[in-house]
């Protein structure tokens, strides 16, 4: 049985916005996303790195293959978001 993330947003329906910016960043690196579940680009990322990540039980898959996983997509994320929140401070008139 696949076991579901135990993370929660902490801003109660942030999660449609989150998967949005997922689906949107990782489409500029040249991945298909599917804008309905953006979640299933994990397994694109993983095919692309040699993971052999796979739907349901991946109870033989390394702690480091996933982390490569997610590394390459939350990396990936929060650099754009860091980009984004540069691209906003410079656009602020001097105080």
């Amino acid at each position: 049985m696949a076991r579901r993330s135990r993370r929660k947003l902490l801003v109660t329906g942030a999660e449609q916005g989150v998967n949005a910016f997922k689906a949107e960043v990782m489409r500029r690196e040249g991945f298909a996303v599917n804008p309905n579940r953006p979640d299933d680009v994990k397994y694109e990322v993983a095919k692309t790195l040699g993971v052999p990540l796979q739907p349901g039980d991946n109870g033989n898959l390394s702690t480091e293959s996933a982390g490569r996983v997610g590394g390459r997509i939350g990396g990936t994320m929060v650099r754009e978001m860091i980009r984004l929140a540069q691209e906003n401070l410079a656009k602020q008139p001097n105080k």
